[in-house]
């Protein structure tokens, strides 16, 4: 008898913005790996997209995908329902996924775990993700936090060949827009703080928190993701951005400055948000799948 290979699951938060999420979705179906689930906490969507998941789920487990769709009645932040969806997950690795990202490499399952399992101390690993734009240039490679807590997206707005991204490495952070987990790191941090609610920074004190109980943190460029940047949080009206980012960073930093000031991060100088000009969403309309 051959053995199944282990359980991943893929938990992905929705909050309207149908169109978006349905393309982050249907490409996920065409993911080259025989073991995983889909664990999707809707809140409180209005657009139809509550009615569209019941029938994703119902299309996706006829090709052997098992999907969970749990319903709440109100956007109740990031790290509650990623909580939510941890408590339904049954994998041995977690995969937490943003909505605006989309599928490029097929095999990105099977490679992402087997580069969290080369090592024990690896606790989390992210992949390359690329803008879904030609010629499809680094979004992140990976997050450096400098001495005074600035961040800095490694490779943002650089070739997606660029030598300098493309060697598997331990980072000192990662985002959530797409990063795996090993669940027994995720149970032994007791998942995200809600603290951080409703969005931004709760991916960072995760990892965190995990590297400060000795796991490490890896990029790896071989695969890669496309993301089409901050589509899910945007022009939503009770998710005031810069405010969150403030607040929720200064949080950080107090939580996590014993530990980046004593770090290589970056520069200061080489943290400058690179303006970077991208199409509308619905103006992509194929994206290239390996």
């Amino acid at each position: 008898m051959i053995a199944m290979p282990p359980l991943i699951s893929i938990i992905a938060l929705t909050h309207n913005k149908l169109e978006v999420t349905a393309r982050c979705l249907q490409t996920l179906l065409q993911t080259d790996y025989p073991s995983w689930e889909m664990i999707i906490i809707d809140n409180g969507s209005t657009d139809g997209t509550s009615e569209w998941l019941e029938e994703f789920s119902s299309r996706a487990e006829s090709s052997g995908v098992k999907v969970t769709v749990h319903h709440n009645d109100s956007n109740i932040g990031c790290s509650t329902a990623r909580n939510q969806g941890i408590e339904r997950a049954h994998g041995s690795h977690i995969v937490f996924i943003d909505n605006d990202v989309a599928l490029c490499t097929r095999s990105w399952l099977q490679d992402l775990m087997d580069a969290l399992d080369a090592e024990p101390a690896r606790g989390m690993v992210g992949p390359k993700l690329i803008y879904p734009y030609p010629p499809h240039h680094i979004q992140c490679a990976g997050v450096g936090i400098s001495r005074s807590g600035r961040v800095q997206f490694r490779g943002r707005g650089e070739a997606r060949d660029a030598p300098a991204f493309n060697q598997t490495v331990e980072v000192q952070c990662l985002i959530s827009a797409c990063v795996m987990f090993k669940r027994a790191v995720l149970d032994e941090c007791r998942g995200f703080d809600e603290a951080f609610n409703p969005v931004e920074f709760e991916d960072f004190d995760l990892v965190y928190r995990a590297r400060s109980r000795g796991h490490t943190a890896h990029y790896l460029p071989t695969v890669e993701m496309y993301h089409f940047e901050s589509v899910t949080t945007a022009n939503t009206d009770s998710l005031p951005n810069t405010y969150l980012i403030i607040k929720h960073g200064m949080l950080f930093k107090q939580r996590w400055r014993h530990l980046f000031e004593n770090e290589e991060g970056p520069p200061d100088e080489e943290t400058q948000w690179r303006e970077i000009c991208t199409p509308a969403f619905d103006s992509v309309t194929e994206l290239p799948i390996v």
